[in-house]
């Protein structure tokens, strides 16, 4: 008789002033992104990772995590403890797993790559070509990886799993800049990811600076993958600036035949524009900012109102990646005058005017 797959599994009890209350706040927080059940002290998340049952007991919180995967497993552990220590940040409470994945392991989503090719595709967007070993797991479960840039001189060096579940990391000049892109291609046979950079100018550009510099032989980290992608429907609209362009072009180049899809693309001019190949019937523009400053534009918002939508029964989904500001006048666009429900758009802050990194998709409530 074969082997059953088993689960791997996960357990952790918090000391919580509060416990009933985290629990609550943990729960309206992943209802936004995947199955939420709660029965009195009780509850349950469900996501494409994996689960997690919590129980609110009277001074701590007990948490099970559960998925297919060693990899799916410490997502959902790293979700976790993000945002109990998010929400319970005046207590700082310690979070110690135990069970499948240990702490001091390497991570299970990290990849360590080599760049093997670099080319413009247009004067403000270079592609590299990085190679790696076992990318199987790239192939689904979102659109966007993390890459780990080690800082100019210094050797790679990469993070461990911790005990609360989070990436422990090298500490001072050794600990890598960390930015979120987007695979444009995946070749698993070949072991092979393009990812598209837009060379921004300025100071605190890591991403920018390294594919701008990049050759043959340089390492990077790569973990993911994340991100969630686009649901099936008849109808798409996709929206986006230049940063989404790479994640646009993909979703596209995936589309069906039967499908239709509206795409509307803020880019700073019309030597920015890209040929984007599809199956799909495209109604494409270009928005451009011609000497605009990005993030101070509302092209792209404008252009998603005067979309004519479909009038009849056909499946709509709609998607779209831009700077914070314009996110937001998106997403409530999509959610309060078209009244799509949760499973039918996504819409992602990819950067925030004036702010680095990650810190777009915080507080995007």
């Amino acid at each position: 008789m074969a082997d059953m797959p088993r689960n791997f599994k996960a357990s952790a009890e918090i000391v919580l002033s509060c416990p009933q209350d985290i629990m609550k706040r943990l729960c309206a927080h992943f209802a936004e992104h995947g199955d939420v059940s709660v029965q009195g002290a009780c509850s349950r998340i469900d996501t494409g990772f994996g689960s997690a049952s919590l129980e609110a007991c009277e001074r701590c919180l007990k948490v099970f995590a559960e998925s297919r995967d060693d990899a799916s497993l410490a997502y959902v552990k790293l979700a976790i403890a993000e945002h109990l220590l998010h929400f319970a940040s005046a207590e700082s409470p310690r979070i110690v797993w135990q069970g499948d994945g240990a702490a001091g392991q390497p991570l299970p989503y990290f990849r360590e790559m080599r760049v093997v090719r670099a080319v413009s595709v247009t004067p403000r967007m270079r592609r590299l070509t990085l190679s790696g070993n076992d990318l199987g797991r790239f192939a689904s479960g979102g659109l966007h990886v993390r890459l780990l840039l080690p800082k100019a001189g210094a050797a790679p060096a990469w993070p461990v799993t911790g005990e609360d579940g989070r990436p422990a990391w090298p500490q001072g000049e050794l600990r890598p800049d960390v930015r979120i892109y987007t695979i444009r291609r995946l070749d698993v046979d070949k072991g092979e990811v393009d990812i598209d950079f837009v060379l921004h100018e300025g100071d605190h550009m890591p991403g920018a600076r390294f594919a701008a510099c990049a050759s043959a032989g340089d390492v990077v980290g790569m973990t993911g993958p994340g991100g969630g992608t686009v649901g099936e429907a008849d109808w798409y609209l996709l929206a986006g600036d230049e940063t989404a362009l790479p994640a646009i072009g993909r979703i596209v180049e995936s589309l069906p035949a039967h499908a239709q899809a509206v795409v509307r693309i803020e880019v700073a001019d019309r030597d920015e524009e890209q040929h984007l190949a599809s199956a799909a019937a495209l109604d494409i523009q270009w928005l451009h900012r011609n000497g605009v400053e990005p993030g101070k534009s509302t092209l792209l918002e404008d252009a998603v109102r005067q979309v004519r939508w479909p009038g009849d029964e056909r499946r709509v989904f709609a998607w779209a990646g831009c700077e914070h500001k314009s996110f937001r006048a998106i997403r409530a666009y999509l959610r309060k005058d078209r009244e799509l429900a949760r499973e039918q758009h996504l819409a992602v802050a990819y950067w925030r005017f004036g702010f680095e990194g990650d810190t777009a998709r915080r507080n995007d409530g």
